[in-house]
């Protein structure tokens, strides 16, 4: 018998293979399966933007969207006011990107010549300020990106700072230096 607030599911008595089981159940019915060409289309775009299919497939599931343009904090490209080339590594990584490739200048670099020294990315504008309140940095990114919607872009940083930029900016999502360009560079 039924008690008011009951949901319907399998009771707790009845152990936890079963609720496993009905829980395993409900999220397959729920997850489409993809047709293959769907599948490699995916897996070739997810190349295209440098990012393992993993990654690329949670974006799109959690936003909906395709990534269209990355922003890469000057931290995340390794460099300095002293040396504006990035490392070759993350040079020829940036090179084969398919999408908008837009650098961050972050303290005494300028946008300029940040975008100047490094062809490998499209653009370079000053970063929100790393103490910036979360509004002012939000309205920096958005002014940055255009007509771009934020839920389209990835953030590549470096510091858990530049993390919030991600929630300012309402972007699609926050990778590591690390972790997207790997080994490359110092």
């Amino acid at each position: 018998m039924g008690l008011i607030g009951h949901n319907g599911g399998p009771s707790v008595e009845e152990g936890e293979s079963w609720r496993r089981h009905c829980w395993t159940a409900a999220r397959a019915a729920l997850l489409p399966t993809l047709p293959i060409e769907v599948l490699r289309t995916r897996v070739k775009r997810a190349a295209d933007l440098g990012l393992d299919y993993r990654t690329y497939a949670s974006v799109r599931a959690a936003t909906g969207h395709d990534v269209v343009a990355f922003l890469f904090s000057s931290n995340a490209l390794r460099v300095t006011p002293v040396r504006l080339r990035m490392p070759q590594g993350q040079a020829a990584k940036l090179a084969l990107v398919r999408a908008d490739r837009i650098g961050l200048a972050q303290g005494r670099i300028a946008p300029e010549a940040l975008a100047g020294v490094n062809p490998e990315l499209d653009r370079a504008d000053p970063a929100p300020d790393l103490l910036a309140r979360f509004g002012d940095a939000g309205r920096q990114l958005r002014g940055i990106l255009g007509r771009v919607p934020g839920d389209r872009v990835i953030l590549v940083g470096d510091m858990e700072l530049e993390r919030d930029w991600c929630a300012a900016g309402r972007l699609a999502g926050y990778l590591p230096a690390a972790r997207y360009f790997g080994a490359a560079g110092p």
